[in-house]
């Protein structure tokens, strides 16, 4: 896995290349609709995709950007189609907190100033120096990100306003079986200690009570491509081995020899392991029912030592 320096700057010469390689036309298009008359949508990430594809229902034409989640986010390569399909979004949304970089990049390549750009990071009020990138995770998320979605896809088409503004409001009400769930569990099962391999799900575990015993210095270090220190490992291995935690939550779309062995640990000390996902597993999901179904599966396992692999 490419550490977030090293993919960064591979991904600011691809973009580079890419923008370079467009032609005058693109770099300063007016953002025109797609032919059907859709508003352009591009969402680097797809749960924001999603979300999107909610709120504008039949008026948007949606393209998510990273959408596999058999694969690492962190090794996503920039196309110069991807490069010419952003420069023509009239909405872009973006997660920020430098982890999908490469959105500003051609932005900034492809000026425009009747694109409305999404920055999720800006939305929530969050720092650079925000540890934890992951936000679609946090529950307070994508009520913001609907609502934002809607007032702008309005203001491109106000004759649709009120379509925009009911979905969103449809979108966050169909929210509340994941935060009942998170509620249940946080009730039932008050400051279960947990063990994980990065913080990608850290915000959900925050907010259903959990309390994270592996160093963060770890999950930054194995979020960043970073060989975490002996020290840190050591104190992981013995979460397992003294069966101080109740299961062990990891990146499913990252694996390498040392999470592996994470893994392997926590099965030979009985504890069910659960794997989450940076983007959307697709097809069978929406974001809603992907969040209910990662907070089940943490149910089950804590409940029932049930261990969820994939959902």
């Amino acid at each position: 896995m490419l550490t977030d320096k090293v993919w960064r700057a591979a991904v600011a010469i691809v973009v580079s290349a890419a923008v370079a390689g467009m032609t005058l036309g693109a770099c300063s298009s007016s953002g025109a609709a797609p032919k059907d008359g859709r508003i352009a949508v591009v969402a680097a990430e797809n749960e924001y995709g999603n979300v999107a594809s909610q709120i504008g229902g039949r008026y948007v034409s949606v393209s998510s950007i990273e959408s596999n989640p058999n694969t690492d986010p962190h090794d996503y390569e920039v196309s110069p189609g991807v490069a010419g399909e952003v420069s023509r979004a009239q909405v872009v949304i973006q997660n920020g907190i430098g982890y999908d970089d490469y959105m500003s990049k051609i932005e900034s390549a492809s000026p425009n100033a009747k694109r409305r750009v999404i920055d999720v990071q800006e939305l929530l009020g969050l720092p650079d120096s925000t540890p934890n990138p992951h936000l679609w995770y946090n529950p307070v998320t994508m009520p913001k990100v609907a609502k934002a979605l809607a007032s702008d896809l309005g203001s491109i088409e106000p004759v649709h306003a009120s379509y925009f503004k009911a979905n969103a409001s449809k979108f966050v009400a169909s929210l509340d079986p994941w935060l009942k769930a998170i509620a249940r569990f946080k009730a039932t099962f008050p400051g279960t200690p947990v063990a994980t391999t990065e913080p990608v799900a850290d915000y959900m575990l925050e907010a259903a009570g959990t309390r994270n015993l592996t160093p963060f210095s770890l999950q930054a270090d194995i979020m960043n491509g970073v060989d975490p220190s002996p020290e840190a490992v050591s104190i992981q291995d013995g979460l397992f081995s003294h069966h101080k935690v109740k299961v062990f939550v990891y990146n499913q779309q990252v694996t390498d020899s040392l999470t592996q062995s994470f893994v392997t640990a926590a099965r030979k000390a009985g504890i069910p392991v659960v794997g989450v996902y940076e983007t959307m597993p697709v097809p069978g999901y929406d974001y809603q029912s992907w969040m209910l179904a990662e907070v089940k599966a943490l149910y089950r396992a804590v409940a029932a030592k049930v261990s969820t692999v994939r959902l």
